[in-house]
């Protein structure tokens, strides 16, 4: 088995003729013979004992040839690959046998589509900007209020009417012109009055009921609801079971030491939330930065891309994308009714995102060759070690899971982007976010 050559036909595009010789294809029809034999059934010969020859007459010669060369194919492909010296972005396409035979083999053709040559136009004096890492006061007490929240008590009232902050537990169910809806119904539900999780309108009709109280609350969809309840009015019949409040342990020294092993008081808390805040928004500053920047050098791509290559990515982030959903216990069609898009516009975005990042990988893959970044065994052992304490598993199994091609490429592009953003303009500007976000998942 062979490559006999391999013709560039277009822009990212080769093709392969490959050769079978005669006696691998006989050896290989042999064998499939010999792991089936047992299906025919030749007459004069129980059913198995008939040789090969005679299933061969029986049923046509080449009864045994699209097995053959399917048990044949992976390896000869993979090798007329290596010896072409191509890197493939997609498996093979458009295989047409040209020849087959046992007195002459195999002779065939398949196409395959490479990784595009590429270059970037610029990737040093990026101007791009860094938003402030401050904490504030507010920032630390609302945290404070967060811990209290979760550390507080929950007993049932009686004798009043419920209030702003209170946990309503209600039966309702919600119709629309005297018709119930679909998912508009709940059984001792816990809802927190004045958080405003349910419609517009809704909680502000439950305070001031008491427990036992049936009423009907009325309130009218969202226009950016779901495409079947937006701008519509409804009508939910409601019945208050229970009434409960929450108890807030107070804010000192106390409380520290209870929701804190490291702080003795209130002052040391709110210095550690500080400091945790301030740490975690200057990862945020170095991750929009870093996004800012790979958006950029997308857009200083030039090249054909394959269009495969955004497919596969699109397909890879929504796949990702519903993994993440589904551990929430929720399923994509779900989400879809949640934030009121559908299947076009989910594709689209995924689409548009994936762009950005096949563009933005090349990029760093093309930055990383010009500038000759090496990845050592010690930028190996590091990134291993990293994984098996991220994962908390065996640095073994870690080595495992994770190719050392693949985790060597990805030390390559974090060391390219490294040096893109050392040599970044930075904006002295408020940075709010925005596009760049799209680059996150996958870089």
């Amino acid at each position: 088995m062979s490559l006999k050559s391999a013709n560039k036909i277009e822009t990212n595009t080769y093709e392969l003729e490959l050769t079978i010789s005669a006696e691998d294809f006989n050896d290989a029809v042999r064998e499939v013979f010999n792991k089936n034999k047992s299906r025919y059934n030749v007459p004069g010969w129980r059913k198995g004992k008939a040789p090969m020859h005679m299933v061969e007459i029986a049923y046509g010669e080449g009864v045994f040839y699209d097995e053959a060369i399917e048990m044949l194919y992976p390896e000869l492909v993979d090798d007329a690959i290596k010896a072409a010296e191509l890197d493939p972005v997609d498996s093979p396409y458009d295989v047409e046998i040209k020849e087959i035979g046992k007195s002459t083999g195999v002779e065939m053709t398949a196409k395959v589509t490479v990784k595009p040559e590429i270059s970037v136009t610029s990737y040093k004096g990026i101007e791009a900007c860094k938003h402030s890492a401050e904490v504030s006061d507010e920032e630390v007490e609302s945290e404070i209020e967060r811990l209290r929240n979760r550390n507080a008590t929950i007993q049932t009232v009686e004798g009043r009417p419920s209030k702003e902050g209170d946990i309503a537990v209600i039966d309702f169910e919600g119709f629309i012109d005297e018709v119930a809806f679909e998912g508009g119904a709940g059984k001792d539900h816990e809802l927190v009055l004045g958080s405003g999780s349910f419609i517009s309108g809704f909680e502000e009709q439950v305070i001031g009921r008491g427990t036992g109280e049936e009423f009907e609350v009325n309130v009218t969809f969202p226009e950016e609801y779901t495409e079947e309840l937006k701008g519509k009015s409804a009508v939910f019949k409601v019945k208050l079971n229970e009434i409960k409040e929450k108890n807030l342990p107070e804010s000192d020294d106390e409380f520290a030491k209870d929701v804190s092993e490291d702080c003795d008081t209130l002052d040391e808390l709110k210095k550690s939330i500080r400091e945790e805040k301030l740490k975690e928004k200057k990862a945020r500053q170095d991750s929009d930065f870093e996004n800012e920047l790979l958006l950029k050098l997308a857009a200083n791509v030039e090249g054909e891309i394959p269009q495969c290559m955004f497919e596969q990515k699109a397909a890879e982030n929504k796949e990702n994308f519903a993994r993440r959903l589904s551990q929430q216990g929720i399923d994509v069609n779900t989400y879809f009714s949640y934030i009121g898009i559908g299947h076009e516009q989910y594709d689209s975005d995924m689409m548009s995102q994936a762009v950005q990042q096949v563009k933005a990988r090349l990029a760093l893959e093309k930055i990383a060759e010009q500038e000759g970044v090496e990845v050592t065994a010690e930028d190996l052992d590091a990134e291993y070690a990293k994984l098996a304490e991220k994962y908390n598993v065996a640095l073994e199994s870690v080595k495992g899971f994770f190719a050392e091609d693949n985790l060597k490429n990805d030390i390559m592009c974090e060391k390219a982007i490294k040096i893109v953003a050392d040599n970044a303009v930075i904006c002295e500007h408020e940075h709010n976010g925005g596009e760049e976000d799209d680059l996150e998942t996958a870089e």
